[in-house]
């Protein structure tokens, strides 16, 4: 007879991953484009294979997204079974997010039994960053399931001391590479220890085998690298937010030690200041030098003044020197164009702000600064204890550093038992993490999410451990579960305190109070004998949890920045349903409780974008403005606030002819909804930032000749940063004008108008200039 005790179904846990499942999809199909720059090489990748397999950013396969494309793969995947939607992209990181917390409950358990495994898993579900970035399209929470899928590879391994498992954890390793690079080795010294000290056998066999195990890593890790650096600069896109047009400088320069130093370089593409694109010869896609006609945000290559951003500026309305976003602080649902890895810049008004996950007033938290490129505090080592980091992945940090404790304080040389050795892997993932971010110089707030399993596992087994010597009354280790409750309830109440004006008072008082009362009743009871101890034990735990469940649901009734996601409450006046305790929240000057517009924001220190054109694709105004900023669950990707004009598509259809692509546009977010929302090819000219050398002049006039392009639509703001100006002095030469009459409705005509008027130097389509550029054999226009 089969035992069916081995397929009890573990309630709680249900519910803990129905809370996942609800935490990372509610809502997720408000979310039109998601991460633009994200979805718009997924709708490149499903025009052709070249473009699948490459990552390419747009139809023509000019230039590749800053990272490679494994995850962009699962994306497209997904896309084509479901159709191209916010939520088809989203839903692989989603699942994800799911699966680690059912990860974190398959490595904890073992070890530690069944109470352990499933707080680590709700610790792992309320993680507030892990919900945050798992709502978007964005890498981590696919590379962090990867991580987790190659750890439960490793400790079966050593539990059945399998070279083949052991294999097969490094070669995920591998794989995590391909999708976000050197981030996916920072969990290599965990490895590496773990299995130095649990795998059976001798030191000689270790030895060899893990210097297999790591040759196989690094294979897998380089091998899409290497393919596409040894194809020919001419037959594959180039490689964007590089210097060299090299997948592996990318690795190891802007997506590697960059990161530590906070250097992004000084070539081209890589742009050592982002914003504006070094002049003089560059190296085009086919080798040769010549006159790049990549452009530079803030000029002809943008039509927002910014790389990729249009209402959404600052005060100044454009971009400042160097291509910084002043304005981007702050954008809650909105556009802050600026994706992982191809940030524009010094950005000081990145979120942090008073926008969302920073409280109102405050950078980086009472007494600190808010620092970083990205508003990620001031570097040192309390710097994930700032308000700018802490409400991300630090709620815990004090309840899992207590908790390491109870866990290694049995360790001896002749007592180095399994629990030890899980708990220093880790360990040994969290603290060289910690570590990391603590001092490094180019990040944004959602890497953070590397740090939520190591702090869920050590969290959970370890209150199992401080369980067991608070009830045996072991000593000294007997006061550490109380002491970690009152511990990491002060430090919540930290967390909070800068967002009462926000959230109200309540949440901060109900957190800060029943976790004292929580503390005192384990003290009053460790001095007597009652069944309530252990009830006791998990409501102090659950008490823990109330604030990182709260900002992990910032994101559904806040909304979220899907470019640069992050928890917390916006530091505008929406609340939504959950932005309120009863009877709390900010007062007037007569102690009365003020009134808000659910769908205002504060937007930091610039403006919020015009949500009536937020990105939503060719959906009515009405439509488009639901999903506006700061309304509860709204979600933007960085549309720029631009959507398909179809009296522009209606007059290219009308004349393209047999012409491949529809036209030519130096801003990928120009032309994001042609290629998302209508499946049009598209080129763009110069990658995220406009900065990479992606065409030289005479590749464009040899394109025009072989009737692969014809139209070049560019802003009006045309000038003379970087390659911008020789590609405005090419059209002077080659093209004709259009009339905007042709192709431009009434109010797209009005609203350009108005727009120049108040200064806005490329608002939306009708700040830009269509170009018609025929050549005739002889190189003269037609």
């Amino acid at each position: 007879m089969i035992s069916t005790r081995r397929f009890r179904v573990d309630l709680p846990l249900v519910f803990i991953l129905l809370l996942g499942v609800f935490l990372n999809t509610y809502n997720i199909w408000l979310d039109a484009y998601a991460n633009t720059y994200y979805t718009t090489a997924v709708a490149s990748m499903l025009q052709n294979f070249h473009n699948f397999f490459f990552g390419s950013l747009d139809s023509a396969g000019s230039v590749t997204v800053d990272k490679p494309p494994v995850t962009f793969w699962i994306q497209t995947v997904s896309a084509y079974i479901f159709g191209l939607h916010g939520w088809s992209v989203i839903l692989p990181q989603a699942l994800a997010g799911v699966g680690s917390i059912l990860l974190i409950y398959l490595l904890v358990k073992p070890s530690f039994g069944t109470a352990a495994a499933r707080i680590s898993a709700l610790v792992m579900a309320c993680t507030p960053v892990a919900v945050a970035v798992s709502r978007t399209n964005n890498i981590d929470s696919m590379l962090v399931f990867t991580l987790l899928l190659g750890t439960w590879f490793l400790f079966r391994a050593v539990k059945r001391n399998s070279v083949f498992s052991l294999l097969g954890a490094f070669a995920l390793i591998g794989l995590g590479f391909n999708m976000k690079m050197l981030q996916a080795y920072m969990i290599l010294p965990a490895f590496v220890l773990f299995y130095l000290f649990a795998f059976k056998s001798t030191w000689k066999k270790k030895a060899g085998v893990l210097s297999g195990a790591i040759a196989l890593m690094l294979v897998i890790s380089v091998s899409w690298a290497v393919i596409v650096d040894s194809i020919p600069a001419s037959e594959r896109p180039y490689i964007g937010s590089s210097e060299t047009n090299s997948v592996l400088e990318l690795a190891f320069g802007y997506n590697g030690v960059s990161r530590l130093t906070g250097n992004q370089g000084g070539g081209p593409g890589g742009g050592g200041e982002r914003g504006g694109m070094p002049g003089g010869e560059h190296r085009g896609a086919d080798g040769r030098t010549g006159d790049a006609v990549g452009t530079s945000p803030g000029a002809a290559g943008s039509d927002s003044g910014s790389a990729g951003t249009t209402g959404g500026q600052s005060a100044a309305g454009s971009a400042g020197d160097n291509g910084t976003l002043p304005g981007v602080g702050g954008a809650t649902g909105g556009s802050a164009a600026v994706p992982d890895g191809a940030d524009g810049g010094g950005m000081p008004g990145a979120p942090g702000g008073a926008g969302q996950g920073q409280p109102p007033g405050f950078g980086g938290g009472p007494g600190f600064g808010g620092g970083g490129m990205f508003g990620t505090g001031e570097k040192g080592p309390l710097r994930l204890f700032q308000s700018a980091l802490s409400g991300q992945a630090s709620w815990m940090i004090p309840f899992a550093a207590m908790a390491s404790v109870a866990l290694l304080a049995g360790l001896r040389r002749n007592n180095f038992t399994r629990k030890h050795k899980e708990s220093l892997f880790w360990l040994t993932w969290l603290l060289p993490g910690m570590a990391f971010f603590s001092v490094a110089g180019f990040f944004h707030h959602y890497y953070l999410i590397m740090l939520a399993p190591p702090i869920a596992a050590l969290a959970g087994a370890g209150w199992s451990e401080m369980w067991s010597a608070y009830r045996s009354k072991s000593g000294w280790l007997s006061w550490l579960l109380p002491a970690a409750v009152a511990v990491t309830a002060a430090f919540q109440v930290f967390i909070m305190a800068p967002y009462n004006g926000t959230i109200g008072s309540g949440w901060t008082y109900g957190v800060g109070l029943t976790g004292a009362a929580a503390a005192i009743v384990l003290i009053v009871l460790k001095f007597r004998t009652t069944r309530f101890s252990y009830a006791a034990a998990v409501a102090g735990l659950l008490v823990l949890l109330i604030g990182p469940a709260y900002w992990a649901a910032t994101p559904i009734t806040y909304g979220l920045n899907s470019m640069i996601p992050q928890a917390g409450p916006s530091g505008g006046s929406d609340r939504g349903a959950m932005g309120q305790w009863p009877g709390s929240g900010p007062q007037n000057g007569d102690g009365a409780n003020q009134g808000a517009d659910p769908g205002t924001l504060e937007a930091g220190s610039g403006d919020g974008p015009d949500v009536s054109t937020g990105g939503a694709g060719t959906g009515s105004e009405t439509d488009r403005s639901a999903k506006g900023w700061g309304a509860p669950g709204a979600m933007g990707g960085g549309m720029g606030g631009r959507s398909v004009n179809e009296a522009l598509l209606a007059y290219m259809k009308a004349h393209i002819g047999s012409t491949t692509y529809l036209f030519a546009t130096s801003d990928y977010n120009t032309a994001a909804p042609y290629i998302i929302d209508k499946g049009e090819k598209v080129v763009t000219l110069g990658g995220f930032s406009g900065n990479d050398p992606v065409y030289t002049t005479a590749q464009l006039e040899d394109m025009v000749k072989t009737g692969k392009l014809k139209y070049f639509l560019i802003s009006e703001g045309g000038g003379g940063r970087g390659g911008n100006a020789e590609l405005t002095q090419w059209l002077a030469q080659h093209g004709k004008k259009i009339s905007s009459e042709e192709w431009q409705s009434g109010s797209s005509r009005t609203q350009a108008g108005s727009e120049a008027a108040a200064g806005m130097d490329g608002g939306r389509m009708g700040s830009m200039t269509l170009y018609e550029v025929t050549i005739k054999d002889g190189g003269d226009a037609s």
